[in-house]
Parts: structure tokens; C-alpha cells; sequence
């Protein structure tokens, strides 16, 4: 099982996409197989729902006589907007933002297709949602203890830089610890693009601390002074009997444009993404490309074969992109203040992967007329012969 039932939560909170408008409902089941076990993968959910409403958009678009793009722009929620599960949405929401920096580009291409995404940051409805950070000062350097695993975020650079612009501190004088389960504190799961956010907070919660005893003397004179945040993120539960229920902390936005060129091959992926504060730009760029060539993989090329309940797949043949097909990806930071919590940031790990395939399936659209509905989309020169 897995985490099916969070997994199908998360698809059914985020099925009507960052829009404003309130008529929707949504069911939803999860099944027991004799499958294999499947666990979550990036976009946990919000990938397959997204797939479906956006691609119902672009139809919609259509038959009104509108292009897909002003469709979104006139129904883009917009900060001190409710969102279809109830929720205000905060000064940072910046999906019109993400609009606006791709229409030049999705504007001038022949072939192109176009899709917007939202993703929570942080755990939400209700459950638990914890960031912890220690601080200890050791021969006259900071050190971090945060018991989180970084897999690939730069979650210790994050927290590294944030503790430099608190305190005025050179990046030399601190050390990001491994994190471990003994020295650290708890910071919860790597998971739901929380840590920037969660762990983060609580990181810059510790530097005030720090920061009032650097006033009083330089860093030397510190050794063996330890100091803590924690920060809880509040959020009510699915179905809370209050108006206007906050689901989650925060929420990224972003919208994608895939390119064709006359051959019908991938020409260009333009990935615009609201982040709050850019902490690191640099491995925010690298996440929207990690982001949108697994999910080019998703849209076009990989599958998982079963053949009474088991897979009949190896690696190597389950059609995942080469870097040779790898087209060009423009990343686009948007950068919108407002969110209150750790200096503004927003977890960017996941939603990179949510709206690159609906965007692809428009693109072949509008490249050769026909509505593909199904993953990997067929009748491509990346389909399997």
C-alpha cells in the first residue's frame, strides 16, 4: 500500500489547479492490487490530476475561442483569492507572474502547448508539521545539526546562507553538520518540498539567538553556547468546520511551455516557477531542469509493463530520457515576497515535475490535431516502434 491514500489526498486537494473558482468536487479511491508495492514519486499525485484539468483547459480554451494562455490569465488565482478547497491564498502567490514571464515565448513558437501546476509546501491538513534546528558553536565556527536528509536539494547550503544573512556571519565560519539522528534534532521527512520552508524557519528562528550574542561579543567568544528553533507549521485538517481552512503553510506555482519543432521533437522547455525567495538560484535552475526531464520521461517515453502482477521490465528498458535528447530548458525564477517564514521561501522540489507532460500533450495538439489522453502519449516520434 505504501502511501496510497496520502498520495490520492494530495491529487484530489490539488485536482482543480491554482484557478479561482469554487464549483468543483472531486472523489477519490485507492485500490488494493496484487501488484508490486508503488510508492510515491515526485509531484506525489498532483502530476496525474494535473495532467487531466489542464489538458481540459486547453479543450475549453478551444471551444470558446480563446488561446489556452488567456484562459489561465483570466482565472489565475491571485493573491487574497479563494482557492476551490477554501483556502485564502497569501501575498506570494505569484501564478500570474509565471504567466507573464512565458508569454513571449510561448507567443512566438508554431508549435507550442502550455500548462500551469500549484504544489503544497510542507506536509498540511492538520497533520504535524515540525522543522528543528541546533546550533552550537565549536572553535569559533557555527555548526548546524538539523536531522533532515538532503537528497540532492542543497538543503545544507540553504540553511548555510540563511544563517549568513541573519547574522552578517562570512560562510567560512559555519559548518553544515551530516545530518544524524543523534547530534540532530528531528526535522521531519524529506518530502512534500518542506525543508527549505520548515527547516528553514526553524534555522532562522536559532539565528536570533545568535545574533543578540554576537552583539554582545565577536564569535570567539561563543564556544560551548548552543541555540535552537523549531518552528510548526499550523494547518487544519481535511473537512475542518472553519471558514476558509488553511490546507497548507504555502504553495508554488509555475507554469511551462513545450516547444516542437517541424520534426515534432522537443525544441525547448521554458519552466517559469514562483519560489517565494530564491535562497540559491543556481540549484533552483538545477531543480526545474531535474524536474522537467524526469517528467519529459513521464509524458513520452517511460513505462512499466506488468504481466500477472509482475514487471516484465529491466532498467535499462524503461524509457527513461537520454541526455542526448534532452532538449533546451529555460528555467525562469519568479520571485514573489509575501510568506512571512523562512526568509520568504518556497519549496521547490516537487512541483517542477507536475505540468511538463500536459504542456507536452498540448504542444502535439497543436503540432498535429490530435487530443492524446493517456501516458506516455502515442503517436510521437518518441513512442516506441
Amino acid at each position: 500500500a505504501s502511501l496510497g491514500g496520502p498520495v490520492l489526498e494530495r491529487a484530489c486537494t490539488h485536482a482543480a489547479g491554482p484557478y479561482n473558482y469554487q464549483n468543483f468536487e472531486i472523489d477519490g479511491w485507492a485500490w488494493y492490487t496484487n501488484n508490486p508495492p508503488a510508492g510515491a514519486f515526485r509531484g506525489f499525485g498532483v502530476t496525474q490530476t494535473c495532467f487531466c484539468i489542464e489538458s481540459l483547459l486547453n479543450q475549453m480554451a478551444d471551444l470558446v475561442g480563446i488561446s489556452p494562455w488567456e484562459i489561465r490569465y483570466r482565472n489565475a488565482i491571485r493573491p487574497g483569492q479563494e482557492l476551490p478547497n477554501g483556502q485564502i491564498v497569501d501575498e506570494s502567490t505569484g501564478l500570474v507572474e509565471t504567466l507573464e514571464a512565458v508569454k513571449p515565448y510561448y507567443e512566438k513558437a508554431k508549435y507550442a502547448g502550455l500548462a500551469c501546476a500549484m504544489k503544497n509546501a510542507g506536509v498540511g491538513v492538520g497533520i504535524p508539521d515540525t522543522g528543528r534546528v541546533r546550533l552550537t558553536v565549536e572553535g569559533g565556527k557555527v555548526h548546524i545539526f538539523a536531522g533532515a536528509s538532503c537528497i540532492g536539494q542543497g538543503l545544507g547550503t540553504v540553511l548555510t546562507q540563511m544563517i549568513c544573512d541573519q547574522t552578517g556571519l562570512p560562510h567560512e565560519d559555519v559548518v553544515y553538520e551530516r545530518s544524524n539522528t543523534y547530534f540532530a534534532p528531528d526535522s521531519g521527512t524529506t518530502s512534500g518540498s518542506r525543508q527549505t520552508l520548515f527547516t528553514g524557519e526553524a534555522c532562522r528562528r536559532a539565528c536570533e539567538g545568535l545574533k543578540a550574542a554576537l552583539e554582545e561579543g565577536g564569535l570567539g567568544s561563543l564556544n560551548g553556547k548552543e541555540f535552537y528553533g523549531e518552528y510548526l507549521g499550523k494547518t487544519d485538517p481535511l473537512g475542518a468546520d472553519v471558514p476558509n481552512p488553511v490546507s497548507h503553510i504555502a504553495y508554488g506555482y509555475a507554469t511551462q511551455v513545450c516547444v516542437l519543432d517541424e520534426d515534432g521533437k522537443l525544441k525547448q522547455i521554458v519552466a517559469a516557477h514562483d519560489v517565494g525567495k530564491a535562497v540559491n538560484p543556481l540549484s533552483v535552475e538545477g531543480q526545474i531542469e531535474g524536474g522537467v526531464v524526469m517528467s519529459m520521461g513521464y509524458a513520452l517515453t517511460e513505462r512499466y509493463p506488468l504481466e500477472d502482477c509482475k514487471p516484465n521490465v529491466k532498467f535499462g528498458t524503461l524509457g527513461l530520457f537520454r541526455a542526448s535528447q534532452i532538449p533546451e530548458i529555460v528555467p525562469i525564477i519568479v520571485e514573489k515576497p509575501g510568506l512571512n517564514v523562512a526568509c520568504g521561501a518556497i519549496g521547490i522540489g516537487e512541483i517542477t515535475s507536475i505540468p511538463t507532460a500536459p504542456a507536452i500533450a498540448d504542444a502535439y495538439y497543436r503540432y498535429d490535431g490530435k487530443r492524446r489522453t493517456a501516458l506516455p502519449l502515442e503517436g510521437t516520434p518518441y513512442s516506441k516502434k
